[in-house]
């Protein structure tokens, strides 16, 4: 169940990353929808912290986070990418699959 939260928790990380991209200001629906998205997050993250090691829940949070924001920066806000870019976040993601692996059970 714990693998079940933190991927949940990295949905509502990359849902309320593209809500504060498109809030203007600070008093909006829009807004509310980030905040209580990050709330929701760090709460799912916390109970998958339960049995997932910090290390490695922490390091799957943010790497999935970070494609998950690239692929949406690229196809619904139009940003480029670069072949640096891809190449960082290629090794981004090696660590994270690597960290993945190498946790003892």
């Amino acid at each position: 169940m714990s693998w079940v939260y933190l991927f949940l928790a990295i949905s509502f990380e990359v849902f309320g990353t593209s809500m504060l991209k498109i809030s203007h200001d600070m008093i909006s629906l829009k807004t509310a929808a980030m905040l209580l998205s990050y709330g929701l997050s760090l709460l799912l993250l916390s109970m998958a912290l339960k049995k997932i090691d910090i290390g490695i829940a922490y390091a799957i949070w943010s790497g999935m986070g970070i494609l998950a924001i690239v692929i949406i920066g690229v196809f619904f806000f139009r940003e480029h990418l670069s072949v640096s870019k891809i190449i960082f976040i290629a090794l981004i993601m090696i660590g994270t699959i690597g960290l993945n692996f190498s946790r003892a059970n």
